[in-house]
């Protein structure tokens, strides 16, 4: 049976490039959750018109086309308008997520990459194993703003939303962690690191 290795860290942590680093390792099989999210609003049938229904407003533009600043903004500060959305989207997410693993039954081990999966109650017992990409919030902080070309408060009010993960980087846990990847170096010391952690899942999962 195929196992799911959940890959997880806040904003600016480097969990895609762990990501990349378990591809380069074999570990090619992956679903980006974030991204497939993105995806589904557009070919997903009634997903975006379910949406529209339940926050009362529209989310596309003249063209019929999907605008995700609009959703951005409705959600933003309204944690109803959030839940609401995400009461479709999840359900959706994981349909789509059981017919990639289905598409790929041979395999045994995907790698299921998501920022906010600890966050969100809908995912509880979600996964075999977890690993946390994490860093120094202020590190954490830096790299944002440098990758997406955004001012520190535009960043700051981001990651204020993730909650459990400032709470990590600040020293909490959480038992549901299996290993935690300390992207706190270079490039070179982050390789060694997570080739450590997954060797040490691997066995584990006696893979």
């Amino acid at each position: 049976m195929m196992k799911v290795l959940v890959v997880t860290g806040g904003i600016g942590s480097g969990k895609s490039e762990v990501c990349r680093l378990m591809a380069d390792m074999g570990l090619d099989l992956q679903y980006d959750a974030d991204r497939r999210v993105k995806m589904l609003y557009d070919v997903h049938p009634g997903l975006l018109a379910d949406i529209e229904s339940a926050l009362g407003c529209g989310l596309r533009d003249a063209d019929g086309e999907f605008v995700p600043s609009l959703l951005a903004e409705r959600i933003f500060t309204d944690r109803d308008a959030l839940n609401k959305v995400e009461n479709l989207v999840f359900p959706a997410l994981m349909e789509d997520f059981e017919t990639f693993c289905r598409n790929h039954s041979d395999r045994k081990i995907i790698v299921f990459e998501s920022a906010t999966i600890l966050e969100k109650p809908q995912f509880d017992g979600f996964g075999d194993f977890v690993i946390l990409v994490d860093a120094p919030f202020d590190l954490r902080l830096s790299r944002a703003c440098s990758r997406d070309n955004k001012d520190k408060e535009a960043v700051m009010a981001r990651m204020s939303n993730q909650t459990l993960m400032n709470s990590l980087s600040d020293g909490g846990s959480d038992p549901r962690i299996d290993a935690v990847i300390m992207n706190d170096g270079t490039k070179a010391e982050l390789r060694i690191k997570t080739e450590k952690a997954l060797s040490a899942l691997l066995e584990d999962m006696n893979i």
